[in-house]
């Protein structure tokens, strides 16, 4: 993603020439001639870097910049200060005030991409800072507070401080890993290694050496040492997710390390002990494929001594406004877009829909809205239309109980659509549907269908 800069700058012909100047570079550019339009175009998007001259009309520059400081910490830029009049007492203000450098006019071009650079840099050193600061001592959020949620955070809590093997049961997409992430976080283990292992990534040639690792020369591949997973996990936490595709060569060897802590690398002559702490997940049924002869029972039973349950989302719908909304913050932020907001409507489509994917596929579509709507307010019609119909149709023969309802539910999914043809536009959807456009506007409001913003 390209590097994001604002050019504040009274002078049309300075704010072109570094505009051209940064953008034959690769940075993405915007300008404004004064203070205020600055915090107006702060207040709706996020740029790393803001260029910002001194002497302005309206507020000047150090009030500006004052302001900027205001800005929470995630979303404030990084702010180079210039000045055609500068002297040391302005830049020592700047400085105090917040400022990462100060340049002079007339402006050298090799300088100022050189701070830009830099100052982006510094902020996104910034935010890795602050991001690992956080990570070290916040618990993976697991978002929801219906029934099943708040008994899966009571289990975690309880069963995070013992050495017990843990089996998370889930379909994919429900949340496994997190909850992995979570137990390992609030054990006493969180300061150590967590090492996950997608087992139905890995082929069945490879698994051995990823596990246990492998010495130099052990096969024809085997250019150099291999630390393996168990081994990079000491004295932590090892994840094996999708264990149920395990070959059945791989468990019989994974056994025998969970009976008693060592294993020797391909190739080595020598065993290694390790300290693990071993967490299990699949979105198999393992009691089916001990049956057919997929899965070893006696491994079962080993990794099966806390089994944990991660329920599906259409189990607990009611955590969809809250998922929806944790998300939406998320990619706003991550894309610097303003906040987005789901009306009633949205809600509803979204509470009606089947949810295969679980919680990924909630979490896709929020950051596939985020991406393609500017607007704050989300409604139904820019929920995708498959989601949208397929929520109308079972609210209609679900929820709704006369023949008017069904019928005022048909209307308002046909003229969404027909309002998602046209772009949002009031005039030609109404055009399409052959009516007034303020009959079309009575109707709207009629259904509960708000204008695009």
């Amino acid at each position: 993603m390209k590097t994001r800069i604002l050019i504040v700058d009274d002078e049309p012909g300075i704010r072109s020439s570094l505009t051209g100047i940064l953008e034959d570079e690769g940075f993405a550019v915007e300008s404004v001639g004064n203070g205020e339009a600055c915090l107006d175009r702060l207040s709706r998007s996020v740029f790393e870097v803001v260029m910002l001259d001194i002497w302005l009309p309206g507020i000047d520059g150090l009030e500006t910049l004052n302001r900027i400081q205001q800005i929470p910490q995630a979303d404030r830029p990084v702010v180079i200060v210039i000045s055609g009049h500068g002297t040391i007492e302005t830049a020592v203000k700047a400085t105090k005030l917040g400022a990462y450098d100060f340049l002079e006019k007339p402006l050298s071009i090799d300088r100022v991409l050189l701070v830009a650079r830099h100052a982006a840099e510094h902020r996104r050193l910034r935010l890795e800072n602050e991001q690992f600061r956080e990570s070290a001592t916040l618990t993976p959020h697991i978002v929801g507070d219906s029934v099943p949620m708040k008994a899966l955070r009571q289990q975690l809590a309880l069963m995070a401080g013992t050495n017990g093997r843990v089996l998370i049961y889930g379909e994919s997409g429900t949340g496994k890993e997190l909850a992995a992430h979570a137990l390992h976080a609030l054990s006493p283990r969180a300061a150590r290694p967590f090492v996950e292992v997608n087992c139905a990534a890995i082929s069945e040639s490879t698994i051995e050496s990823e596990l246990f690792g492998h010495m130099k020369g052990s096969f024809t591949a085997a250019h150099e040492r291999k630390v393996g997973k168990f081994q990079k996990a000491d004295g932590g936490t090892l994840f094996l997710d999708e264990v149920g595709d395990m070959s059945l060569l791989t468990q019989s060897k994974v056994l025998r390390v969970l009976e008693d802590q060592r294993f020797e690398p391909v190739g080595a002559s020598e065993s290694i002990q390790v300290d693990v702490r071993v967490v299990a997940a699949t979105n198999k049924n393992l009691d089916v494929e001990i049956e057919r002869g997929n899965f070893r029972e006696d491994l079962f039973y080993r990794l099966n001594v806390i089994p944990f349950h991660v329920p599906p989302l259409r189990e607990r719908k009611e955590d969809i406004p809250a998922l929806a909304a944790y998300f939406l913050e998320e990619f706003a932020r991550a894309y610097g877009r303003r906040p987005k907001e789901l009306t009633p409507q949205a809600l509803e489509a979204l509470e009606a829909h089947h949810w295969p994917g679980n919680v990924r596929e909630l979490r896709n579509l929020m950051e596939r809205i985020v991406i393609l709507n500017p607007q704050t307010r989300i409604d139904a019609r820019h929920i995708p239309l498959q989601i949208a119909r397929k929520a109308g149709h079972e609210k209609s023969a679900e929820r709704y109980g006369s023949l008017q309802d069904v019928r005022e539910a048909a209307e308002r999914e046909y003229i969404l659509k027909k309002l998602e043809e046209s772009n949002g536009n009031v005039s030609r959807a109404a055009e399409v549907l052959g009516l007034e456009r303020s009959n079309l506007y009575r109707k709207m409001r009629a259904l509960g269908i708000a204008p695009r913003d």
